[in-house]
């Protein structure tokens, strides 16, 4: 069996009052039987080796083991190095709109979103806020600064009824360029 990189997304791991230093994070990783466990800025970004197999399953079980471990639920979205890289260079938004918006942020899901969330979704556009679904992501993309939009992961969630952790498209980019490597690696 072959071991795979996999990137953990943890969803709302340093906020509301919780605070999970990276070592420790790592050392939890690392007691789920991981190997080669590294953290990527402190929000909740858990990059790890494992033998292949099913994410939703790995996802069930680090959520459970952080939910016991820390005392909350952590919500767990995991994808592998090559869907990593995948996401990075997905265009949902054309160059000029990308050049002219404030941010691009992806949010990370766990299951594609049906037809009827994707309309939901797509009602959420404003003047300020354009969304794109693509597998199991959503591309938001805020045209002014962030703090102008009224939306957010709760309106998000509230709306679709499915969990999901957002990170900007900046941080998404840079995972993917430093695993890029293990991907050629593995493909030589």
């Amino acid at each position: 069996m072959n071991n795979v990189r996999y990137i953990a997304f943890l969803r709302a791991i340093n906020v509301g009052g919780h605070t999970v230093k990276m070592d420790e994070l790592r050392r939890h990783f690392i007691g789920f039987g991981f190997t080669e466990v590294e953290t990527f800025i402190a929000s909740g970004n858990v990059i790890f080796s494992a033998v292949e197999q099913p994410t939703a399953e790995m996802e069930a079980r680090i959520a459970a083991g952080l939910h016991e471990a820390l005392g909350y639920p952590v919500a767990t979205f995991i994808r592998t190095d090559a869907e990593l890289a995948r996401v990075a260079a997905h265009q949902s938004f054309a160059p000029d709109a990308l050049a002219a918006a404030q941010a691009l942020n992806i949010a990370f899901l766990a299951q594609p979103l049906d037809q009827a969330a994707t309309q939901k979704v797509l009602t959420l556009k404003t003047e300020i806020d354009d969304f794109a679904v693509h597998g199991r992501e959503v591309y938001w993309l805020c045209r002014r600064k962030q703090s102008e939009s009224t939306f957010s992961n709760v309106v998000f969630e509230k709306k679709l009824g499915v969990q999901a952790t957002f990170r900007g498209a900046s941080t998404v980019r840079k995972l993917a360029a430093k695993y890029a490597a293990h991907l050629v690696e593995r493909s030589a």
